[in-house]
């Protein structure tokens, strides 16, 4: 007789990554993730006492992955925010659940953009808008705050409907917020 398939922490965290990439956080149980993972629930607990705790690991590889996925941008870029921006986009359109789940459950709950803008995974991207646009730290917070609320409302509308992603229109509206702003952050006409 074979031994049985050991399964690891990692097998589970993977197992419901997928699950959650594929139907959204609310598939997420642990009959499920056994079920992908051809066991009993047993070993599921084992490596995650409860949901919540399954939950918020899942949470961390998710928003690895979404940070990874920003920040694949060409180093050539003359405007790296921009496609930041646009990755920012594309992501909740490719990844419609990630993004939910990401966004759009009660993980912010109680936080507010000054939060936001303070958080040290936030940092190297305000470095990277600091530099581009020649501002200050400072000013690079309330631009990144501008194309923020940009960029979310047009990826919340994309994640949420069965709306086109219109990449044309969509670089236009982030080049308006992004260059008005850094426009108005350095007093230039508009």
């Amino acid at each position: 007789m074979p031994p049985k398939t050991q399964i690891t922490k990692e097998m589970v965290l993977e197992a419901g990554f997928k699950l959650i990439r594929e139907s959204g956080i609310e598939s997420l149980n642990v009959r499920r993730v056994a079920a992908a993972l051809n066991c009993s629930t047993q070993p599921v607990m084992y490596c995650f006492a409860t949901v919540e705790e399954l939950r918020n690991e899942l949470y961390q590889k998710a928003d690895k992955f979404h940070s990874e996925y920003l920040l694949n941008i060409d180093t050539e870029s003359e405007d790296p925010m921009m496609s930041i921006g646009m990755n920012y986009i594309r992501f909740a359109y490719e990844e419609k659940y990630l993004f939910r789940f990401l966004f759009q459950t009660d993980k912010f709950s109680g936080t507010g953009l000054i939060q936001l803008t303070e958080s040290e995974e936030l940092e190297p991207m305000l470095d990277i808008l600091k530099d581009s646009a020649e501002i200050s730290k400072e000013q690079a917070k309330e631009v990144f705050t501008q194309l923020f609320l940009t960029v979310h409302g047009i990826a919340a509308l994309l994640a949420n409907n069965s709306m086109e992603f219109d990449e044309t229109r969509f670089a236009g509206a982030l080049t308006t917020a992004f260059y008005g702003t850094i426009g108005f952050m350095k007093g230039e006409e508009i």
